[in-house]
Formats: C-alpha cells, sequence, structure tokens
C-alpha cells in the first residue's frame, strides 16, 4: 500500500465518510440541452434526496472531461454564491471517479463536513482515439479508435480462457437486460444474444457490446457524522465510504494488459482498506465500456478465478439475484459512458443499492458494493461502500 492510500484508510477510519445524497440526470444521446441544466438538475435532485440546502455544502468538485475549461462555475453559480471552495477535475473516463474521490478526502480530512462530487458532459463533436494500445496486444499504427484496441485484446482473452464469442456478448446481454429497467439509462432495451452478436464494428465486437458517449450528469453528496448529527439526516439511509484508493500504472510484464493489472493491484488495496474480500460483495459497477473489459476486471477484482468469469456470467452468477450483482444499472454498455458523469454515477447506483431503493434492479439483501473505473492509459479508481444494516 503506497503512503497516499495508507493516509486516506487512516482518515476514513477516524473520521468516517457517508453518502448521504444522490442524484442524476438522465444519460441520454447529444441534445441541445446545456451541460448546465444537466449538472444543475443532478445536483438538485441529490439535494432533495439528502434534505438539505446549498448553503450546506462546503466544497464541490465537479469531473468533467469533454466540456472544456472550469464548467463547475456555469453550473453551480445559479444555486447561489455562498463562497464554497471549488476545484474542477479532468482524469479522462475517471473524472468522475477523481471527483468522489476527493470529496471524500476533503470530508475525511476535515476540510468540509459535506461535500458535492459532480460529474457532467456533454459529447466531442470528434471521435475518440487511445493514445496507445494496452500492453500485451499488438500496438496499431497510429492512433485508432478505442474498440480495434479491445477487440484484439478480446481475441487474446479468447485464446488464453477458451472463452468464446457468444460468451463475451453475454456481458452485454446482462448489462442490456439492467439497464432496460433504469430510468436513467441511455439505451433501455432488452435485447436477445442474436441482436447483440449483429452489426459487428472490430473483431468479435459489435455495436451493442461498445458503450454509447452521449450527456448526463450525477451527483453525490458526502458528509461526516457531525454532518449527520447537525442537519438531523436520516442516518438510516446513509451509506459508508469504506475505502478511495486511486492508483496508475506500473511497467508490467509483456503479455499482461496494463488495466487488468492496474485494476488488480488497485482492489485489493481498497478491499484491504476496508478489511473486506472479494467474496463478500454483493454488487460491483465495472468499466466496461466493452463487453470483453467486465469479464477481465471480474477476474481481477477477485470474485472468481482467472478465466472463470465467462463460465461464471452463464452460470447467472453475475447477474440481479445472482452471488454478485455486477453492473444492475446497466454499466456502461447500456447506462451509457458520458465520461464525466460514469464514475459518480457507479456510486448512485451502489448507494441505491445498499439503501434497497433499487426497485426492479434491486440486489436482495444488498450491503457492500464497489465501484470501478479506469481512466485511458494510466488511472484507476476505486471505492468501497458499504450500508448500515452490514455492521
Amino acid at each position: 500500500m503506497n503512503r497516499s492510500a495508507q493516509l486516506n484508510q487512516g482518515l476514513l477510519a477516524m473520521r468516517p465518510v457517508y453518502v448521504i445524497g444522490i442524484g442524476l440526470h438522465p444519460y441520454q444521446r447529444k441534445s441541445e440541452v446545456s451541460h448546465v441544466e444537466l449538472g444543475l438538475t443532478a445536483v438538485r435532485e441529490a439535494l432533495q434526496d439528502a434534505s438539505l440546502a446549498w448553503p450546506d455544502v462546503d466544497a464541490a468538485f465537479v469531473g468533467t472531461a469533454l466540456l472544456g475549461m472550469a464548467p463547475g462555475r456555469a453550473i453551480l453559480r445559479h444555486l447561489g454564491a455562498t463562497g464554497l471552495a471549488m476545484t474542477q477535475i479532468e482524469n479522462a473516463s475517471a473524472s468522475g471517479s477523481s471527483a468522489v474521490a476527493q470529496a471524500s478526502l476533503a470530508v475525511a480530512s476535515g476540510t468540509a463536513e459535506v461535500a458535492l462530487a459532480l460529474g457532467v458532459d456533454k459529447p466531442p463533436a470528434t471521435k475518440l482515439v487511445l493514445p496507445r494500445a494496452p500492453t500485451g496486444i499488438p500496438a496499431l499504427p497510429g492512433p485508432s479508435l478505442p474498440v480495434a484496441n479491445f477487440a484484439l485484446l478480446a481475441e487474446t482473452y479468447m485464446q488464453r480462457t477458451g472463452a468464446t464469442p457468444e460468451q463475451i456478448a453475454r456481458v452485454a446481454l446482462k448489462n442490456h437486460r439492467n439497464g432496460a429497467a433504469n430510468p436513467a439509462a441511455q439505451r433501455r432495451k432488452v435485447r436477445t444474444l442474436d441482436e447483440v452478436m449483429s452489426d459487428p464494428i472490430a473483431g468479435i465486437l459489435t455495436r451493442l457490446q461498445c458503450c454509447p458517449v452521449g450527456e448526463g450528469a450525477s451527483a453525490v453528496l458526502l458528509a461526516s457524522d457531525t454532518a449527520l448529527k447537525r442537519f438531523g439526516l436520516d442516518e438510516s439511509r446513509a451509506v459508508q465510504v469504506l475505502a478511495s484508493v486511486t492508483r496508475t500504472e506500473r511497467v508490467y510484464p509483456d503479455g499482461l494488459d496494463n488495466d487488468t493489472e492496474l485494476t488488480r493491484e488497485t482492489v485489493k488495496v481498497a478491499l484491504d482498506q476496508a478489511s473486506m474480500n472479494a467474496l463478500e460483495l454483493d454488487v460491483i459497477e465495472v468499466h466496461d465500456a466493452f463487453s470483453v473489459e467486465e469479464l477481465l476486471y471480474l477476474e481481477a477484482i477477485g470474485v472468481c478465478a482467472d478465466g472463470a468469469a465467462a463460465s461464471a456470467l452463464a452460470d447467472g452468477e453475475f447477474d440481479i439475484g445472482g452471488r454478485c450483482a455486477v453492473s444492475p444499472s446497466g454499466g456502461l454498455l447500456s447506462m451509457g459512458h458520458p465520461i464525466g458523469p460514469t464514475g459518480v454515477g457507479q456510486v448512485v447506483e451502489i448507494t441505491r443499492q445498499l439503501r434497497g431503493e433499487a426497485g426492479a434492479r434491486q440486489q436482495p439483501n444488498a450491503q457492500r458494493g464497489l465501484a470501478h473505473m479506469v481512466g485511458i492509459g494510466a488511472v484507476c479508481v476505486v471505492h468501497v461502500l458499504e450500508s448500515r444494516a452490514a455492521r
């Protein structure tokens, strides 16, 4: 465990941090709705959920990747000029997760009693490209669409584990089914396996096995014990942040995928910080931008052995109602991946699950959850949450 993780562990143990309010603007295709309206919708819903007023918030951390300089100011000024501390965060796909991490740290350190993590984005005018291919697969010459590199990664995974294209496609089949029950999801339609496997884009990866990059917003309010008592908040709905860990990649041996190995290391630190093992998790939200990623990351998290995720998925272990519900929101594949909001939205979903408020998506008796995001090239952010009923 590095020095930063040790400090976070000590702070969260000495000064517990709780999710007290959650809000979303539904994820959707690019529209005429401004990023200001997207963000305000999510923040106002979170404030209402927490029964707090805007002046009660001490600090705000705004995660975006595609909106340019300081868009948080244009959003939050409509709520009132209160003098709160405001920080803008950009960390690729992990921008929202990083906002949650910094808001957690602000509360745990005592620099804020109540902190907001907001993620908001609208899609760019041009297609996203990866700066390089993941380690362990052949690099494509020049810049390329992410799907091409992940198609190569899927081929490598099938060769190594014996998984079939149909088994990998079942990740998307499950997540589209989950997303169909989520009113905030961009894709809300149950699909057949034939539909999921049609319309190939690169290798075995098809359109429905790739996440849509749309627009939306998500918000989480975090608070200390002191704030819970001062504002008379409903403690039964407060969900504790047991761990918040951010790491970057190291140099890994040839043949290993950087994001998978970084996930393995980051999750281990987070679970150790939470005094928990992977088999105790009831709900997981992972960075499933492409279907094969879910299988790789579940094995790295440790909910099954390496090479066993495809068969466990086929057996229903990762369904809602199974051993551990994976991406009950619909994940990036169905909920959508508007970049800035995605990591915050994962925490929103896990909070709903641990409160028992997820409706048709509810994992029975959910008490512990993990949110996982990677950012292009180098960063992984993991949060572990626990309901009060688990104590």
